[in-house]
């Protein structure tokens, strides 16, 4: 399952049943599980983990260092879960000194060519990059988010569960959960209503956050005027209570 002329160092650790294509090279202190297909003419650096049956396409780049001016060539690390597909030309750091030292990608995620994912990102779980989706330093990204292709994140921005920029978007603020997000710079445009019936949202539940939409984004209120009105609604309702609690932690501002 490992090609002859692929170039793996005695250090590196793959897992059963894992696959690796020409020319590409794993260096010392990398461990990829079982079942992960690696094409042909990646390289995979020192201090990245990759979990089992992920799917990396020819002329990807995994685990190089944070691109910040500040690393000084200190151990950082690179975490990536399990069942990623990860396309052509991709790009992912490891993370760097000015955070916790870890980039970290969930499971079930799916990255289109081109992509980059800066040092020190957080990626949770069941997202979609479009081509040339990039992230700067620092972000963090919840669940079932997806990314129109070419869409730019501004580092330290935090991207909200479930929701969908529009092609092209430049997002230099937090992102709330539930929404579109769409232009330059990007502002809302609605609620993500067809990706949360994608994932078995109901209709009562879709209400209830059309509701708080209305009171963040449509009444004219201050932030923190439309967190006391959700306060209530908050403590029984999950949703809502994911919601407030996002636009309680963003520390760039909410994009509106």
């Amino acid at each position: 399952m490992i090609d002859q002329k692929a170039l793996i160092d005695p250090g590196a650790r793959l897992g059963n049943g894992a696959k690796v294509g020409p020319f590409t090279i794993i260096e010392d202190d990398v461990e990829i599980g079982d079942d992960t297909e690696i094409g042909s003419h990646c390289v995979i650096r020192s201090g990245t983990q990759i979990g089992k049956s992920n799917r990396i396409s020819q002329f990807c780049s995994i685990g190089d260092e944070p691109q910040h001016l500040g690393y000084a060539g200190e151990p950082t690390k690179l975490e990536i879960g399990d069942r990623n597909t990860i396309r052509e030309y991709c790009t992912i750091n490891r993370g760097s000194t000015c955070s916790d030292g870890v980039t970290r990608v969930g499971n079930d995620n799916f990255f289109m060519a081109y992509v980059h994912i800066a040092h020190d990102c957080k990626v949770a779980n069941h997202t979609i990059f479009a081509n040339a989706a990039s992230l700067a330093g620092q972000v963090e990204v919840g669940d079932n988010v997806i990314f129109g292709g070419f869409s730019l994140v501004h580092q330290f921005c935090k991207i909200g569960s479930h929701c969908i920029t529009g092609i092209g978007s430049v997002i230099v603020k937090d992102v709330s959960p539930f929404v579109v997000c769409a232009g330059n710079p990007a502002k809302v445009h609605g609620i993500n209503i067809k990706g949360l019936k994608r994932r078995g949202f109901g209709e009562d539940r879709i209400l209830d956050i059309k509701r708080a939409y209305r009171v963040i984004f449509r009444e004219g209120l201050e932030v923190k005027t439309a967190l006391a009105r959700l306060s209530e609604q908050a403590r029984d309702n999950p949703d809502i209570a994911m919601w407030t609690a996002f636009l309680e932690n963003s520390t760039r501002g909410v994009v509106r």
